[in-house]
């Protein structure tokens, strides 16, 4: 994997770039799309390439490990070719489901104990077997195991957690180093940096992982619990350290707020279920701001999703459309405000691209967190 970065701007730390996989080239900054079980929700791939022009999407270890299980996956080929998706994907390494799991799980040295949500059967997945799965999967960008403290954990629990992710760190490391991918292509290992809200662990985790040279780095374990401004602190202390020359990816980040701001204090990536599950829900996001479709206001509104945008790939249908399909309860609802959120999202952060090769990027951010963020 490679990464260059083309641009950056005045008063902001964001900057736009390039990273290049066997499988395609991503623009930075970007939204990858959450395929949790090698699907994201309700929309086609087809969809995906050509309407959303998704680059990456993600997938995740502990999900496709369940379900369909790991022989299934190797002898389709891989995950490319099981799901029929020929860009790049990103595997998360299952720890934020494990820590989901808190009822069902134990954590020891040798690895993450737990039973799955499906079944109840018994597992085990360690530093170095979930390298394996993820070599299995094939995916371009491999996690490192980790555990996911809540947010609120005290210090006591969050030095304890981040000394046991190091741990289990160095342990994966060595094994993505002794092992190739299965199918012919190369696949990148990211760490990820934890320690909660605590700035001196942050630190001490975002040095530990720069040591490792890998070739790109994660932030984790926030979006969980913390306030909004504890977590934009921690990414600034974080990439304070981080290398400047590798991709940094925020995990499980957010709101488009939220990514603007993300953006700005220099991340590179970034991935949400919030796009496809609120879209399923009703609520859609717009370049004007947030609407939820079951609201009688939208029920004799004929105009388009987002008239004052690009009116992404939905401008066929109207407000009132849609919010009829909603109130009916048609599948086809989900579906719409899922393609259409998505598509939002990916419009959002290649118009950040722009603004930041424009170096204008910091008084555009100012003006679209206000939009974003409003409730019409």
């Amino acid at each position: 994997m490679k990464f260059k970065i083309d641009a950056t701007t005045p008063c902001s730390s964001a900057r736009a770039g390039e990273i290049t996989t066997d499988h395609g080239v991503i623009p930075t900054p970007i939204f990858m799309p959450v395929g949790t079980v090698g699907s994201v929700k309700g929309v086609h791939m087809r969809e995906l390439r050509e309407d959303i022009d998704a680059k990456i999407i993600l997938g995740n270890t502990y999900h496709l490990y369940l379900r369909p299980g790991l022989d299934v996956i190797r002898g389709a080929g891989g995950l490319h070719k099981f799901n029929s998706w020929n860009r790049p994907i990103l595997t998360d390494s299952g720890g934020f489901q494990v820590f989901s799991l808190s009822s069902n799980r134990k954590l020891k040295e040798e690895g993450a104990y737990f039973r799955s949500h499906i079944n109840g059967s018994k597992h085990l997945f360690t530093p170095e077997g979930v390298v394996d799965i993820q070599r299995t999967i094939g995916s371009d960008i491999m996690m490192a195991l980790d555990e996911c403290p809540p947010g609120t954990s005290d210090f006591s629990y969050a030095r304890k957690s981040l000394d046991l992710t190091h741990r289990w760190l160095k342990r994966g490391w060595q094994r993505y180093q002794e092992t190739e991918g299965l199918y012919g292509y190369s696949q990148a290992y990211f760490p990820i940096v934890q320690g909660c809200v605590y700035p001196e662990l942050r630190k001490e985790s975002a040095k530990f992982i720069s040591d490792l040279g890998a070739d790109g780095n994660a932030i984790g374990g926030l979006a969980v619990g913390e306030p909004t401004e504890k977590m934009y602190e921690m990414i600034e202390v974080v990439n304070e350290i981080l290398p400047a020359d590798r991709p940094r990816y925020l995990m499980g980040v957010g709101t488009p707020a939220n990514i603007l701001e993300a953006i700005d204090r220099g991340v590179d990536m970034m991935d949400c279920v919030m796009p496809t599950r609120n879209g399923r829900n009703g609520m859609l996001f717009t370049s004007n701001g947030i609407m939820n479709m079951r609201n009688k206001k939208w029920a004799d509104d004929y105009s388009e999703l987002d008239p004052d945008g690009t009116a992404w790939v939905d401008h066929e249908y109207s407000k009132a459309y849609v919010r009829h399909l909603f109130v009916s309860q048609e599948l086809l609802a989900m579906q719409i405000a899922s393609i259409h959120n998505l598509a939002f999202y990916l419009h959002l952060v290649k118009e950040a691209r722009k603004h930041i090769v424009a170096g204008d990027f910091a008084s555009w951010k100012k003006e679209m967190v206000e939009r974003v963020t409003r409730r019409l």
